[in-house]
């Protein structure tokens, strides 16, 4: 009698769902269409279409050339000077946490490594497995913290009737969350939306969370590209001083143009040195397990530039370059896809921050401008600006009023 043969090991394996916005590029680099144009990646474009080489890193690249430094391992928390001259950045050093030692940051393989080295650390400590987001979030906030064991959520967020933020549902929904749960929140240019909170309903925020004792995860990739640097971080600063914890994930890809580099950092802010420091020797322990230590290269880049108030300055002025190119092309589609649609209110396009825009096209529009103009966004309607240029945004703007 013979015996029937197994099946290989692996034979199961479903195929995964594509990315939704790693997918786009993979449709977008398939289109034969010359005049193809991607709105759907979240980088920065000059406006000739290129991802640009700061002159700020140009130079601190030449500077770490000429020392002739061998390449050996860093620290399992990084560089000792990058982790210093984060902690001075982003929350300056008259906060009291900086002040008194309350204040742990290590580096992290981009925005993306700061979040999951900060979801690796709540999931050992915290009682609470749940996590709220924003209603809308970055897709992959999701994904990353439902690997790590925890149940996600999402608050109100977005209105899409009036295009402004949910802000009363919110609250709302941060009064009712149970203590010790994590709620993550955008620092700065909300992603997808671009909509961030004012000032006024950033206290009412924090008085809730002190509150509710909650725990904030606040995720800030996009700091400069808003108002400025000191404005951007400010509230970074604020959740420090009000709040008897703070988990904070900071990345340098877009700010830096240093995207192949996956160069961030995550921050802890407890309520004593004792306990930041014992925090450090786990989330250490975190990041052994996980990819033992980071790089080298992009940490020593930033690190030159923080450290030399003439290339901070030259980056913080190449920033605002970016920034102004951003909000000038923010400002021409709004006003000249009005003057194609003067039946359609475009002004909430203007009141959006950063890379993206919730442009309000839905599923179906967004496939139109694929199969009809080879145009590329997220099936949510979320565009990035800085992708759009002096030479592509009269095509978009037509496809867009087209499709509308």
């Amino acid at each position: 009698m013979s015996q029937s043969i197994p099946e290989p090991l692996f034979s199961a394996i479903p195929m995964a769902p594509r990315d939704p916005i790693l997918g786009i590029t993979e449709s977008f680099n398939a289109d034969q269409n010359p005049e193809k144009i991607n709105l759907g990646v979240g980088v920065y474009y000059d406006d000739n279409g290129k991802v640009p080489l700061l002159k700020c890193v140009q130079q601190a690249e030449t500077m770490m050339l000429e020392k002739a430094a061998p390449h050996t391992y860093l620290p399992i928390d990084g560089l000792p000077a990058f982790n210093t001259a984060v902690q001075k950045m982003v929350f300056g050093e008259g906060c009291r946490g900086f002040d008194e030692k309350r204040i742990m940051t290590v580096q992290a393989l981009g925005g993306t490594g700061a979040l999951r080295i900060g979801a690796d650390f709540i999931s050992r400590f915290s009682a609470s497995s749940h996590i709220w987001i924003s209603n809308p979030s970055w897709e992959n906030h999701r994904a990353l913290f439902e690997a790590d064991g925890f149940t996600v959520h999402t608050y109100p967020y977005y209105d899409g009737e009036t295009r402004s933020i949910n802000f009363n549902g919110m609250i709302a929904e941060l009064k009712s969350m149970p203590s010790g749960s994590t709620v993550l929140l955008h620092a700065c240019c909300h992603n997808p939306t671009g909509l961030d909170l004012s000032d006024g309903q950033w206290d009412e925020v924090i008085a809730v969370i002190s509150e509710r004792s909650l725990i904030p995860f606040l995720d800030m990739a996009y700091q400069g590209f808003a108002q400025s640097l000191e404005a951007d971080g400010r509230i970074i600063r604020r959740f420090a001083d009000n709040c008897p914890y703070l988990l904070v994930s900071n990345s340098y890809s877009k700010s830096f143009s240093l995207y192949g580099e996956r160069i961030g950092a995550f921050s802890f802010v407890a309520r004593s040195a004792d306990e930041a420091t014992r925090a450090l020797s786990q989330v250490k322990r975190v990041i052994r397990t996980n990819y033992s230590n980071p790089s080298r290269h992009g940490a020593e880049i930033v690190t030159t530039v923080l450290s030399s108030p003439e290339l901070y300055t030259m980056w913080d002025n190449e920033l605002s370059d970016m920034r102004s190119r951003i909000r000038q092309m923010r400002e021409k589609l709004a006003q000249d896809l009005s003057a194609l649609r003067e039946d359609l209110d475009f002004s909430y396009i203007i009141t959006q921050n950063g890379l993206f825009s919730y442009s309000g096209l839905n599923k179906k529009q967004v496939e139109q401008l694929r199969d009809e103009h080879s145009i590329y966004a997220v099936d949510t309607g979320r565009i990035c600006v800085a992708a759009l240029n002096s030479g592509n945004i009269g095509r978009v703007v037509k496809a867009i009023a087209q499709v509308l």
